[in-house]
């Protein structure tokens, strides 16, 4: 089982953003603590993906962070990158373990007790549940209670992280549940000072929620 750190979970938006300023803010967000990133591409050609994700690795080797591909094993294939991170109607995580064997890191998407259990049954290694509060990007999302989060975290053994809309001043509400971490898009992406976001939101965690 591999165990990456999921404390700071940051999830890449490339939409509003120049590639140069796209990957200019990945880096900062590198820069202010981000201990896992995750490239997420819904629009793009199959190579368009790969060229960024290629250029996203780059930066992440250089801070020592593993990078994982949203969606499309295909990409973090032939990037080799750390991880792919699969949703409910990408490919089913046993057949991608199957495929890229027991040293990739494969995340999964759940918002139920009963995906988390199959996730982790097929070899997730970790889970990010949500959407805890309505989010801006250009994702669909259906909201989570903390109920079902607090719910999901005693059932699977592997680490499951928060997402949807958090950011330092509202990440309260996570406080007592035994998460391993959060995921934020917005909060860092959309930041005039995406590293001093990364930052503050990394001591938000530590203080608030104690990891």
């Amino acid at each position: 089982m591999n165990k990456p750190d999921t404390r700071l979970y940051f999830i890449t938006d490339s939409t509003p953003y120049s590639e140069e300023e796209f990957l200019s803010r990945t880096e900062a967000a590198l820069r202010g603590g981000a201990t896992l990133i995750q490239l997420r591409e819904k629009e793009r050609t199959t190579r368009e993906y790969l060229d960024l994700a290629h250029k996203v690795h780059e930066l992440a080797k250089r801070y020592n962070v593993p990078l994982i591909i949203d969606d499309r094993l295909d990409v973090a294939i032939a990037e080799d990158t750390e991880g792919v991170h699969l949703g409910q109607s990408d490919l089913p995580i046993a057949t991608a373990r199957r495929i890229w064997g027991s040293e990739k890191i494969i995340g999964a998407t759940a918002k139920t007790v009963e995906q988390a259990k199959e996730a982790y049954e097929q070899g997730a290694d970790y889970l990010g549940v949500g959407a805890i509060y309505p989010t801006t990007t250009k994702v669909k999302t259906i909201l989570t209670s903390t109920e079902t989060l607090a719910d999901i975290c005693k059932a699977v053994p592997i680490p499951v992280n928060a997402i949807g809309g958090l950011n330092k001043d509202n990440i309260d509400v996570l406080k007592g549940i035994p998460i391993a971490g959060i995921c934020a898009v917005s909060a860092i992406m959309k930041a005039d000072d995406p590293e001093r976001a990364a930052r503050e939101l990394s001591e938000a965690v530590r203080e608030k929620l104690g990891f």
